[in-house]
């Protein structure tokens, strides 16, 4: 199966991505290539769950590829090593905090102009590329402007004005759109399993983001946090209510995150003090001591930082869920007659679409986004969720 197997409904980027690969593999060849779809720096965009981190990883896998015929087989141990990020040329960054410093950007420069190990391609993928500080961006340039031999640099972001001027210029862009509904549901079925009904339902809550498809299909915790999103407007009467329904949506999103972290947590204190000798004995074991000390506190700094960002990113995905719900009552209220996206609180959308106005309803959908930029501004959540959950009210 090809790498590029998994990239749902994007047709036409999985077409510019394998012609580049087919370049790519003349170049490695010796036979110079068309110089038409290879470049050294790429940039990969679109929304939320379209896969546009998949789409640069299945890239990077046919980079690399051994077989012969079309690159990105998916069989061999070049395309395996890279997908599961085990290649020694492939290096996967993926921010765990809420930006990416100066310091990192400098590190990934000088990763990125070593020589492949095995003579094909060294791959450096920057997950959430818009998380480069200002500082950190511009450090970033040198290995655009002059990118050694055989590099090659693959930036993922939610779109090119998420990056300075500077940086998209230098990259060739693969936009990926929302997958269809219908598309998604089908790879739930055939790939994970899933009943039919089920795979329609989650697709369509998901808004074409396939990984919270999965999730929502395969988990009823995921669909439990779902219906307690979704109920926020019926609970919305008065401040009072508005303001205990908002800290209770910042505090799932901090619980959601501390469940998610916690395990990962828990294996990297255990592995730091194994390093640092925990229960050793003898000389030195002082100076050791002095220096975990130092090493515990700066890995706290790091899953403290990666708490918050996923904390954010669970609220995140609640408001666009909340989102979607007032469109569905404005589809209502306006009678187009399109598919609902919570097709499942259909009355509940209908309930509120009769007691209220079009005009209203476009307000709450401006204050759910405006809570959305606000949280992406670094704005406290809760004081953000409660300036929102106030707009919201009903009564």
């Amino acid at each position: 199966m090809s790498v590029f197997a998994d990239l749902v409904g994007q047709e036409r980027v999985v077409a510019q991505l394998q012609a580049a690969a087919r370049d790519a593999a003349s170049v490695v060849a010796g036979h110079g290539g068309t110089g038409e779809g290879m470049t050294h720096a790429w940039l990969f965009t679109g929304p939320p769950g379209s896969g546009r981190s998949n789409a640069a990883r299945a890239f990077a896998a046919a980079l690399q590829c051994e077989a012969p015929g079309e690159p990105g087989c998916g069989h061999c141990d070049a395309c395996h090593q890279a997908l599961t990020g085990a290649h020694p040329d492939v290096a996967m960054i993926v921010p765990e905090g809420l930006s990416l410093k100066v310091e990192e950007a400098r590190q990934i420069i000088v990763r990125s102009s070593r020589a492949p190990t095995r003579g094909r391609w060294q791959v450096t993928l920057i997950e959430d590329a818009d998380r480069l500080t200002e500082s950190g961006a511009n450090a970033l340039l040198k290995a655009l402007e002059e990118p050694p031999p055989r590099s090659v640099l693959l930036l993922s972001a939610p779109s090119v004005q998420d990056l300075l001027p500077t940086i998209r210029s230098r990259c060739r862009l693969a936009a990926l759109r929302t997958p269809p509904a219908e598309a998604v549901a089908s790879v739930l079925i055939h790939r994970d399993g899933v009943d039919p009904a089920m795979a329609a339902f989650a697709a369509r809550a998901a808004q074409g983001h396939i990984g919270r498809a999965k999730r929502l299909a395969t988990d009823e915790d995921a669909r439990r946090e779902r219906r307690d999103v979704l109920s926020l407007p019926r609970s919305l009467q008065g401040v009072g209510s508005a303001l205990s329904a908002a800290k209770d949506l910042v505090d799932a999103a901090q619980a959601e995150a501390a469940a998610l972290t916690k395990d990962r947590d828990v294996v990297e204190r255990e592995s730091l003090a194994t390093a640092m000798g925990a229960g050793a004995t003898g000389k030195g074991v002082t100076g050791g001591s002095r220096g975990s000390a130092g090493a515990l506190k700066e890995l706290e700094k790091r899953q403290k930082s990666r708490g918050t960002r996923t904390s954010r990113d669970a609220l995140d995905r609640a408001l666009v869920d909340l989102a979607a719900f007032y469109r569905d009552v404005l589809q209502l209220q306006l009678g187009t007659g399109t598919a609902l996206v919570h097709a499942d609180l259909s009355d509940q959308a209908a309930t509120i679409a009769r007691a209220t106005t079009a005009e209203s309803t476009l307000r709450r959908i401006d204050a759910v986004l405006a809570c959305r930029v606000a949280l992406d501004a670094n704005v406290a959540p809760l004081l953000a969720v409660e300036a929102m959950a106030l707009a919201l009210r009903t009564g």
